[in-house]
């Protein structure tokens, strides 16, 4: 079962590209995604090394943009009312589309955007929802009665919100599928860890079947598919897996102790990595995308673990 890397895990703590890709081989990875915190010094290395170790999938957006603080995958949004906004993140995706073909991957991954929650006088978003979940103990549940309560108004708020977005993103759409089809390449939008993530899975289904055909399709993270389901967010993570499976292009794999996007090394946290299995096994790109502080040794003993329960 071939397996990638994502060069989150270390690229910054090395700052040459074939160094990077040479952790990833020792570790007895059959590839590699390069990550959004990818530089362009580091380019190079990864090309150095495309005989031994391929590159599969580019996480928008990479390289980091020149002028940019860091890498960061919401830098700009391609699903956003703003048309500023807008054709920044166009231009940015455009060039993570150039180095995708520049190495020769095959999908680029991206955060599409957010429906916001905010109010004029009440505000629904996750950061409100997730304090609502918390008693006087710091500890999170997910059946208090304000919780419950306010989730119901966020779901609704989320669903006109959503259905509006989904209208300009689907244009933006419109404007980059031939460029995407001229290079070969599939546009693969990923679940969010917050209610407020665009497309939900109620969106990716409208997406799904009006552009059937297209180079468009959903990519499934193991870790955020946790987080959304513990606070109800959405369904069940093997539930949502099972749904969308034949729209699934590729998966992160990461674990959580539920409520945090922790991005650890798979087997370390809740995540039931044995029930999605058969999502695993289809004709997808697979990518473990830890992150520090993950060890090499533990990296190591979760892509064993994971070759064993999937193979």
């Amino acid at each position: 079962m071939r397996i990638a890397l994502s060069t989150n895990w270390n690229n910054v703590r090395l700052d040459d590209g074939a160094a990077i890709a040479d952790e990833a081989i020792a570790l007895g990875f059959d590839a590699l995604e390069l990550g959004f915190r990818t530089m362009p010094e580091q380019l190079p290395g990864f090309k150095s090394r495309l005989d031994q170790i391929p590159v599969d999938s580019v996480h928008a957006y990479c390289p980091v943009p020149i002028g940019a603080p860091s890498g960061h995958p919401e830098l700009h949004q391609l699903a956003h009312h703003d048309e500023e906004e807008r054709a920044l993140a166009r231009l940015l995706l455009k060039k993570t589309i150039e180095c995708a073909v520049d190495l020769g991957a095959k999908v680029v991954v991206t955060h599409a955007g957010y429906a916001e929650l905010d109010g004029l006088f009440v505000n629904l978003d996750s950061s409100v929802l997730r304090r609502l979940s918390k008693g006087i103990d710091g500890k999170q549940d997910v059946t208090r009665p304000a919780y419950v309560k306010h989730l119901a108004k966020a779901h609704v708020r989320r669903k006109k919100r959503g259905r509006k977005l989904l209208e300009v993103f689907r244009r933006e759409l419109d404007a980059v599928i031939p460029e995407l089809e001229k290079a070969h390449l599939t546009l693969a939008l990923e679940n969010l860890p917050s209610l407020e993530g665009f497309p939900n899975a109620e969106e990716a289904e409208t997406l799904m079947k009006d552009l059937a055909g297209a180079p468009v399709r959903l990519w499934f993270d193991t870790g955020h598919a946790r987080v959304r389901a513990s606070y109800k967010w959405d369904a069940p993570e093997t539930d949502i897996a099972n749904r969308f499976a034949p729209h699934v292009c590729g998966m992160h794999l990461n674990d959580v102790m539920d409520f945090h996007d922790d991005h650890r090394q798979p087997g370390w946290g809740n995540v039931d990595f044995a029930a999605l299995k058969p999502l695993a096994q289809r004709d997808i790109l697979r990518v473990f995308e830890p992150h520090e502080p993950v060890t090499f040794d533990e990296l190591k003993t979760s892509l064993a673990l994971i070759r064993k329960i999937w193979s």
